[in-house]
Formats: structure tokens, C-alpha cells, sequence
């Protein structure tokens, strides 16, 4: 047998029986189940933004040197929410961001080890700020609450995954790569991981200066839109997300925050 295969199966083996005695973080501050350890999380996401970044044709991702101005707004707006308290890994993932231009697609996604990305398309969508910061929040949530690794596990299994942390599958990354860019309905989250990540969105921002309520704004956007994208139909009706999120924002004493239209405005006016 295959010397890679051999040592793939036993490091397989020993993630089961780490995963079978441990269970959860020794300090419970982590509530997931999960059989990758944060550093295989963090390994995922430097493989697919190497991925991303090495394939221009089908990722346009812009220059951090020629749009300095568009990174400064977007990693500002990361900053504020990486204040919150409420994040379990706001200080070991990086959180790094590539904003890659087309402007047709709505869409923006955060890879396990906190990696995003976003399309000017969604930025450009969006009326202000703190919609974008409640997006961005609930992006951040999908891979803070480790809902990608286990999404990505479901579909894909566990041996293809590890291959891809150990620099194996190359063509199986660039699969995820474009799914994850497309927001297909195999990598759809479940309507659980959904509510919890606007939850979180909501209790991310409620301790910044935005108006918490901002995700919220997004999904009332899109339900008003001609052509919502492709990755709604699998997701809950916007409204009942809304008023969810109303309700988890009152819960929390109904605080109203600012949308900051103008600075949102200079930051859609710095991208092409």
C-alpha cells in the first residue's frame, strides 16, 4: 500500500479516537463537536486562499497595494467586529480577506480558520455599513462557530479533507473553491447553522458602534430583490430570518446603533 495512504489512514485513525475521548475544548468555551483540531481549520484556509489567489482567470482578486483604500474600509469594519468579546477565536484565526471583483455575484463566504472573501458584487449591493458589518458577522460566525468544517466533512468526508490539510487533492480544493464561491446547495448550511450565525451577527455587533440590526437590513434587501442569488433558495425565508433577528436584538435590550451610509459610500466609491 501506498506509504501517503498508510500514514493518511493513521492520522485518520488517531483524529477518531482523539475525537471519541475529547469530545468539546477542555475550557467548554468552544460548544462544538468537531474531529479537526483549529489548527487543521486554520491549514484549510491557507490552502484554499492559496487556491483562490493562484487561479486569477475565475478569481479576480484585487491588488491590497493598488486598492489600498478598499482594504483599509474593509479590515476597519473586521476590526470593530473583532472587538466583540463574543468571538471564541477572534485572536487565533487571522481573518484574512481577499475582495474579489465581479460585481454580478452576490455573494461572500468565510472558510474554516477564518479566511473570507467577498465579491464587490455584495458590497456594491448594500445600502451602509452596518448591513455589510452584519454580513461580514455572519460570515465570521459560520467559521467562529466551526459550522464550515463540519458542513465541508458532511459533503466531502473526512480522508478527502485531511488529503487537502496535507497538501494532497489539489483538484478536489479547487471543486470546494468554486463551490464555495457560487454558494451552491451541496454546501449549504443547515437552517440551525443559519439561525446561529445571524444570531451571532446580531451579538457580534451589538457591542460595536453599528446598529446590530444590520444583518437583518441585508435580508430585508434581498427578499425586495428582482433576483435574489442562487443560494437563497436554500436557505430560511428571509422574513422568518428577520424576525429572528429582532427578536435575539431585543433580547439584548434593543440598543439602535449607527449605519454610517456615508463612510460605506466612500468605501463602495475606492473599489473598480
Amino acid at each position: 500500500m501506498n506509504l501517503k495512504k498508510i500514514s493518511l489512514q493513521l492520522l485518520l485513525i488517531s483524529l477518531v479516537f482523539v475525537f471519541i475521548i475529547s469530545g468539546c475544548s477542555k475550557d467548554g468555551s468552544d460548544p462544538t463537536i468537531n474531529i479537526f483540531t483549529i489548527n487543521d481549520d486554520i491549514a484549510f484556509g491557507n490552502e484554499l486562499q492559496n487556491e483562490i489567489r493562484a487561479n486569477p482567470a475565475d478569481y479576480s482578486v484585487l491588488d491590497s497595494i493598488q486598492y489600498a483604500e478598499s482594504y483599509n474600509h474593509i479590515y476597519r469594519i473586521r476590526d470593530s467586529i473583532l472587538q466583540s468579546d463574543v468571538l471564541i477565536y477572534a485572536d487565533v484565526f487571522d481573518w484574512r480577506i481577499d475582495i474579489i471583483r465581479n460585481d454580478t455575484i452576490l455573494n461572500a463566504f468565510c472558510a474554516p480558520g477564518g479566511y473570507i472573501c467577498v465579491y464587490t458584487g455584495i458590497i456594491k449591493f448594500l445600502d451602509d455599513e452596518s448591513q455589510f458589518a452584519g454580513v461580514m458577522g455572519h460570515e465570521m460566525a459560520h467559521a467562529d462557530r466551526r459550522h464550515s468544517t463540519d458542513q465541508l466533512t458532511k459533503v466531502y468526508g473526512i480522508e478527502l479533507l485531511l488529503g487537502i490539510i496535507l497538501g494532497n487533492n489539489p483538484s478536489q480544493l479547487a471543486e470546494i473553491a468554486a463551490n464555495l464561491a457560487a454558494g451552491v446547495a451541496t454546501l449549504a448550511f443547515s437552517r440551525d447553522a443559519e439561525y446561529e450565525s445571524d444570531e451571532y451577527s446580531v451579538r457580534y455587533l451589538y457591542t460595536t458602534a453599528y446598529d446590530a440590526r444590520g444583518v437583518g437590513g441585508f435580508f430585508q434587501k434581498l427578499d425586495g430583490s428582482p433576483q435574489p442569488p442562487e443560494f437563497l433558495s436554500t436557505h430560511p425565508h428571509p422574513d422568518n430570518r428577520y424576525d429572528k433577528i429582532i427578536e435575539v436584538w431585543e433580547s439584548l435590550g434593543g440598543k439602535v446603533g449607527g449605519t454610517f451610509e456615508s463612510s460605506y459610500n466612500d468605501f463602495k466609491n475606492s473599489l473598480p
